[in-house]
C-alpha cells in the first residue's frame, strides 16, 4: 500500500477531521541511466566550480585603495548586496578533469535579478524564512468548480480518512454535503517547508485534494500574444457544433495510453536477451578521492581499535553537519 506524504486534520468551521494524503498519479516517464559507450561505464556528475573565481566589487573597490589609507569599515561591511557572477572570459571556461568537488557546506543559492548579477543567500537563511510547519488543511471557502479553470490545477492527492476512531463519519458527512451542493473546499497548508493552496472537491470514492497553482503563476493568453479574433458566422458554427457532436463519447481514459513509452518499452523487451552486466565496482582513479579517504580513516579506526581494545573517546567538538539545501 502507498505511503501517505502527509498527515494532519481537515478543518472547515469548527469541525476537525483527522485525514492522510496520498499521491493519486504515478508518472510512468521511461527514465535511462548513462553510460560510456563501448565500456559500459555509468557517467556521473559532480559539483565543480568553473573557471577562476570571480572578482567581486568589493575586492575591486578594496585593491584601488590607498595602501596607507586606512578603511573606516572591514571588507565583509562594505560587501554589496548583489555580487557579480564569473566574468565572462572566465565563466565560459571547461571545467579541468583534476577540479575539485565543492562540498556542501561552500554551496549558497545565487538569485539571477539581471543578466551575470545575483543576490547570493546562504542554505540556512532561506530555510528560516520557510512557513511555520503545520498539521491542519483549513477550508477558507467553497466555490463552484467550474469557476476554477483548470489551468490552476497542479497536483492531485487522495485524500484519505485518518486512522483515528471516529475521523470516517465526519469525513463522509463532509463528503455528501459537499456533493449535494456541487461546491469545492478553498484551502491552505504547508508540507514540505511550501505553502499550498488547494481545491477539495468530492469525488466517486473519496475526497479529492487539488494543489492549486497562484494567481501570478498563471499565464494570461495576451501573453504569449494571444488577441481576440473575428466574430464566426452562423454557418460556420451550425457546423462546426454538428461536426463535434459527431465525435461526442464518453471519457476512457484507457484509450489514451502513452504511444510513445509503448514503443520505447517494446525496442527494450526486444533487446532484453543482449542485456549488458555492469560491474558496480568503479576503475582505481589517478587522483585522490573521497571514498579512497573514507576507506583509510575507516582502516585507522579499526587499527586503533585493535591496537587499544576499545573505541577511541569522542571529542568533545561536534563536526558540522552535512547540508541538503
Amino acid at each position: 500500500m502507498p505511503q501517505a506524504v502527509w498527515t494532519g486534520s481537515l478543518t472547515f468551521g469548527l469541525v476537525n477531521i483527522p485525514v492522510r494524503l496520498y499521491n493519486a498519479t504515478s508518472p510512468k516517464d521511461v527514465r535511462f541511466h548513462q553510460f560510456e559507450a563501448g565500456t559500459g561505464r555509468r557517467i556521473r556528475y559532480r559539483r565543480v566550480a568553473a573557471g577562476a573565481p570571480p572578482e567581486s566589487s568589493w575586492e575591486a573597490a578594496e585593491r584601488s585603495e590607498p595602501a596607507a589609507e586606512e578603511p573606516s569599515a572591514p571588507p565583509e561591511a562594505r560587501r554589496p548586496t548583489i555580487e557579480p557572477e564569473a566574468r565572462r572570459e572566465t565563466s565560459a571556461e571547461p571545467v579541468a578533469a583534476e577540479a575539485p568537488e565543492v562540498s556542501y557546506e561552500d554551496v549558497v543559492k545565487g538569485y539571477e535579478i539581471e543578466p551575470e548579477r545575483f543576490v547570493m543567500l546562504d542554505p540556512a537563511e532561506i530555510r528560516a524564512l520557510a512557513p511555520e510547519r503545520s498539521r491542519a488543511i483549513e477550508i477558507e471557502d467553497f466555490v463552484d468548480l467550474a469557476q476554477i479553470d483548470p489551468v490552476y490545477f497542479e497536483k492531485s492527492y487522495y485524500l484519505a480518512p485518518g486512522r483515528e476512531s471516529g475521523a470516517e463519519k465526519p469525513y463522509w458527512l463532509l463528503h455528501r454535503a459537499m456533493k449535494d451542493e456541487q461546491r469545492v473546499g478553498v484551502a491552505r497548508f504547508v508540507m514540505r517547508t511550501r505553502e499550498y493552496v488547494a481545491a477539495i472537491r468530492p469525488t466517486a470514492g473519496a475526497l479529492m485534494l487539488e494543489t492549486l497553482f497562484h494567481a501570478d503563476e498563471v499565464r494570461q493568453p495576451a501573453e504569449v500574444g494571444i488577441r481576440e479574433g473575428p466574430e464566426p458566422n452562423e454557418r460556420e458554427l451550425d457546423i462546426a457544433g454538428r461536426l463535434i457532436r459527431s465525435l461526442v463519447t464518453e471519457w476512457e481514459p484507457e484509450r489514451y495510453g502513452d504511444t510513445y513509452r509503448e514503443r520505447v518499452m517494446e525496442l527494450v523487451r526486444s533487446r532484453a536477451g543482449d542485456a549488458t552486466p555492469v560491474v558496480h565496482k568503479e576503475e582505481e582513479p589517478a587522483g585522490p578521492r573521497v571514498q579512497d579517504l573514507m576507506a583509510a580513516l575507516q582502516a585507522s579506526l579499526d587499527a586503533v581499535k585493535k591496537r587499544t581494545g576499545s573505541e577511541p573517546r569522542r571529542q568533545a567538538k561536534r563536526t558540522s553537519k552535512r547540508r541538503t539545501g
